[in-house]
Parts: structure tokens; C-alpha cells; sequence
């Protein structure tokens, strides 16, 4: 049963149309539901599901290939998993950070349900070090210091169904840092014929990844350079972890995939290297997966540099092509032809776009329209 603080909560969360105007929409929300800094908040509520327990009451975490050896009290690199006496604790678990409505497009994904909007749902906390890091002031602290809702999975479900969105969307932080509260989520929502989205950067166990995908109906994975100095020194993780992913996704085969490579000036701006990834991806994913190319815009360590020039987005779609990926756009800049959708047989339009907004869309039941090609894609 709902109390009434739940029913409250909800109500409210219509008003504030979820965040749609700023992150959480926390201030004025009412039913005594809004935590700052763990004080009423009940912690502990969820054991982590991939652990192992060491003598002397240390554990070593599972989730992703830091494989953190914590002590009693300890938390792990990702700020969002606790040692509590031997039992190794989510520290985010209902306490969610950020909830909005946005467009599917932001996650990105392109070629799955274009125009639909999703609920998006995040806590804190990260298992990367990005030093461009877009949503640091949420990734990078401990989920249970924030400003958070106090949300079951139901009633995250609960929620999605009252605002009317045909998606539930893990994204802004890293969700490989709340699996445990992000998969009953998602199998709450597929109970209720709900879409599941999700964007990660990809460092996680074989394990727990297949654990949670099985409940997600469409993953974007951010293939954030393609060298392991680039990994270590920006990144903070490895970029063989990333590509066991990607290639895992891929082979369960029942999750749709696309993947986003953000360009940073001076960084992984090299498009020597940037051909050899789209080899990578040509010969381990597919020539049909579509890949974005996001503008860099200066934030957190690294605000001295200039956003990506247009130039520079330009010649790696270039690039993949040439390299023979069919499906390649440009994101986080608008207007721009490369956010469209073209069909690659015979070049007819099949999906405009303003940035995020859609603006026409000629698929029928996934086909061009004009010569009949299917459309890799969910299109309904």
C-alpha cells in the first residue's frame, strides 16, 4: 500500500514534471521526501549481488574489473558500494539523485523509438574518472551525500506510468554503480511493458552485466578513446574492460546497441586512431551499429580547452564511413545534417532531427520508404 508521504511524493513529482526544467526539482516537493547528506535516510537497504568475502571480515567487490578489496567501513573507488561488517552494501540503493523527463535522444540513441520521451533515473556516484566529466557534481560524490528522492523501484515505476513515458532511462551518472536498484527497476518496468534504456561507460563484469541487461531493452556504451594511455590518464579505468563489454552486449544479441565516442581536442582527436576504431567496431560489432561522434564542451578538469571544432566531427564521420560503418551522426551540436538518419542504399531521408528534437520521420515499419531497406533499429 502507498502512504500517504508516497501518494505526496508522486503527486508532486507530476507538478515538477519530473525535473524536466533542471536536475531532481527537489526544493518544494513536499511529503518529507527530499534526503540531503543521508541524515533521515534509512542506509543500507541492499546487499550488493557480486561479492566475495575475505577472512578477517574484508570483501572483494565484483561489479566491475576495479574488483575493490574493502574493509570493514571501506568504500569502494566508485563511492557507491560500503563494507559494513562483512557485508558489502549499496550505498544509493531508492535514493535516486536526478530524475527527468527527456528525450530518448539523449542517452543517445538514434535509431530506437525516435521522439519518445523516457524517465530518467540516476544516483550518484561513478567507477570512471572522466575529467571531463559533463555531471561531476552528481558522478563524483558519494550517492548517499547528495540531495536525494527516496523512491522504490515500484514507485519509480509507478511514477513513469503516471507521466505517461514509454521509457525508463539509466543515465547523467554511470549505472553500473547502482545495478542492483537499476535492475529492479528494470524488471519492475518489464512487468509493466515498459521500455528500459541505459548509457554507460561499459566497465563492468561479464556477470553482473548479462545479469542486468536481460531486463534492458536498448544500451549505449561510450567508447571514450581507443588507447589504453587515453583510458588511464583521462578515464581513470582500462579500455580492454570496455571492448569485453561492448563485445559481450553484442553477442547476447537481444539488446539493442549503439555507441558514442566524445571527441576531446588534443586527446583522442587523432584520426589515424580513430580509424582503427571503427575497424575495431566494424569487425567486432558490425557495420549496421550506429555510432555517434559528441562535441566535447569544456567542463570539470579539463574547462581550458575549446569545444570540438565542427571540422573535426566532420572528418571522423568521414572516417567511419570510409571504413564502412553505415549509421554514423554527430551529437551535442545542432543544427547539423549529421544528426539526420539516412538510408544507406539509396540515400533518402528517413529521420530529421534539431539536435535532440525529431523533427520528421518517413520510416514505415522500419523500411525506407523509397527502396524498401530494412532499418536496422526499434522502431515500435
Amino acid at each position: 500500500m502507498t502512504s500517504p508521504d508516497r501518494r505526496r511524493f508522486l503527486a508532486a513529482l507530476g507538478r515538477c514534471g519530473l525535473g524536466a526544467c533542471g536536475f531532481c526539482a527537489l526544493g518544494g516537493l513536499g511529503g518529507g521526501q527530499a534526503l540531503a547528506g543521508g541524515g533521515t535516510q534509512k542506509r543500507w537497504k541492499r546487499e550488493v549481488d557480486f561479492y566475495d568475502r575475505l577472512e578477517g571480515g574484508a570483501i572483494r567487490c565484483g561489479v566491475c574489473p576495479h574488483h575493490c578489496v574493502l574493509d570493514d567501513g571501506e568504500t569502494g573507488l566508485c563511492r557507491a558500494r560500503v563494507n559494513v561488517k562483512g557485508v558489502h552494501y549499496s550505498r544509493g540503493y531508492g535514493h535516486p539523485c536526478i530524475l527527468r523527463v527527456d528525450p530518448i535522444e539523449k542517452v543517445p540513441l538514434i535509431h530506437f523509438l525516435p521522439g519518445v520521451k523516457s524517465m530518467t533515473v540516476a544516483t550518484g556516484g561513478c567507477n570512471l574518472r572522466c575529467r571531463y566529466c559533463q555531471n561531476w557534481q552528481f558522478s563524483q560524490a558519494p550517492p548517499d551525500e547528495l540531495k536525494t528522492f527516496d523512491l522504490s523501484p515500484e514507485e519509480a515505476v509507478q511514477a513513469a506510468k503516471e507521466k505517461g513515458v514509454k521509457a525508463i532511462a539509466f543515465n547523467y551518472t554511470e549505472p553500473v554503480v547502482f545495478l542492483e536498484y537499476a535492475k529492479e527497476i528494470a524488471r519492475a518496468a518489464q512487468a509493466a511493458e515498459i521500455r528500459v534504456v541505459a548509457a554507460t561507460g561499459g566497465f563492468v563484469e561479464p556477470e553482473p552485466l548479462l545479469d542486468f541487461v536481460r531486463y534492458v531493452d536498448a544500451i549505449t556504451v561510450g567508447l571514450k578513446g581507443f588507447t589504453e594511455d587515453f583510458y588511464e590518464d583521462v578515464c581513470g579505468v582500462s579500455l580492454k574492460g570496455v571492448l569485453n563489454t561492448i563485445k559481450t552486449i553484442k553477442d547476447r544479441g537481444d539488446c539493442w546497441l549503439e555507441l558514442v565516442n566524445l571527441i576531446v581536442p588534443t586527446y583522442n582527436d587523432d584520426l589515424r586512431t580513430i580509424r582503427k576504431m571503427c575497424g575495431w567496431i566494424r569487425r567486432n560489432v558490425g557495420v549496421e551499429v550506429p555510432l555517434h561522434f559528441s562535441r566535447f564542451v569544456p567542463m570539470y578538469r579539463l574547462n581550458n580547452l575549446p569545444r570540438t571544432p565542427v571540422t573535426t566531427l566532420e572528418s571522423a564521420c568521414t572516417v567511419a564511413k570510409q571504413v564502412g560503418l553505415k549509421y554514423v551522426y554527430t551529437a551535442n551540436i545542432a543544427p547539423h545534417d549529421g544528426n539526420n538518419s539516412y538510408c544507406p542504399k539509396c540515400g533518402t531521408a528517413l529521420v530529421q532531427r534539431l539536435g535532440l528534437k525529431v523533427l520528421e520521420n518517413h520510416l514505415r515499419a522500419g523500411c525506407c520508404p523509397k527502396c524498401k531497406l530494412r532499418i536496422p533499429g526499434i522502431w515500435s
